[in-house]
């Protein structure tokens, strides 16, 4: 092939220069970029703020249910317990009758004449009498009947009865809360703690067995098994052992 001679000017190549105009046109597509985002920022923030609202208002009102079931189930607590009161002063008032015509007797005294009850109290009080259905034996009367046995028995030491009730709540409260957990349904019968706070007490175990405890062979474990679990025995158990703790007259009736 012939070489072919050209001629190339290697000088620096002309300036380019940017006008005013094309200035003018970058700032106006910033200023337009600048908009664009200030905008999809904005949109965005609405829509977290849509997520928070509709989150705050989820969280309110599992608050209010939560808030409802406390309550109700404070006055069904409020409700036994004044029932417990109104017993008890019911027998402290038959005591001191008893006592005041006891009294009566060894200082030679008659006895008080009855006095005589208008005819609308007595219809009432027959009314009521055949009105009240035969006791039946429920779960809470038994669960109630053995941490009364156990405070009867250990009425001189109000700080163990409390001790045992509190460890029992914990029991109930550990598996009320985590059923699935097996560590929390399985109690070692020759762990110390254990046989301090409930096992040596008259009523504990038992009470335990209501909600649903077993022994298991060899009597070396209580265990309840994972079929077993009813959690309204466990929420019985909570509020009798609550009502145990906070009610002053409770364990004073035998029923």
């Amino acid at each position: 092939m012939p070489l072919v001679a050209v001629d190339i000017n290697l000088d620096s190549p002309q300036t380019f220069h940017i006008t005013e105009q094309m200035k003018i046109k970058a700032q106006e597509l910033r200023t337009k970029e600048h908009k664009k985002k200030e905008v999809e920022e904005k949109k965005l923030e609405r829509q977290r703020e849509k997520e928070r609202i509709r989150a705050s208002k989820d969280l309110t009102e599992a608050k209010q249910i939560l808030e409802s079931n406390e309550k109700q189930r404070y006055l069904a607590l409020k409700k036994k317990e004044k029932e417990e009161e109104k017993r008890a002063r019911e027998k402290i008032l038959k005591k001191l009758e008893h006592d005041k015509v006891e009294r009566r007797s060894r200082l030679g005294l008659p006895p008080e004449s009855p006095s005589v009850k208008p005819a609308t109290h007595l219809l009432q009080e027959k009314t009521l009498q055949t009105s009240l259905p035969l006791k039946s034996v429920t779960n809470a009367e038994q669960m109630r009947e053995c941490l009364r046995s156990l405070k009867r028995n250990h009425q001189n030491d109000g700080a163990r009865v409390r001790r045992a009730f509190e460890t029992l709540l914990i029991y109930v409260g550990n598996i009320a809360k985590n059923p699935d957990e097996e560590k929390f349904r399985k109690i070692r019968l020759t762990n110390p703690l254990f046989q301090d706070r409930v096992g040596n007490l008259r009523g504990g175990m038992e009470f335990l067995e209501l909600c649903g405890f077993e022994r298991t062979e060899g009597d070396e474990f209580l265990y309840l098994p994972d079929d077993k679990v009813d959690m309204e025995i466990l929420n019985t158990a909570g509020s009798e052992l609550k009502s145990a703790m906070t009610n002053p007259f409770f364990g004073l009736l035998s029923v």
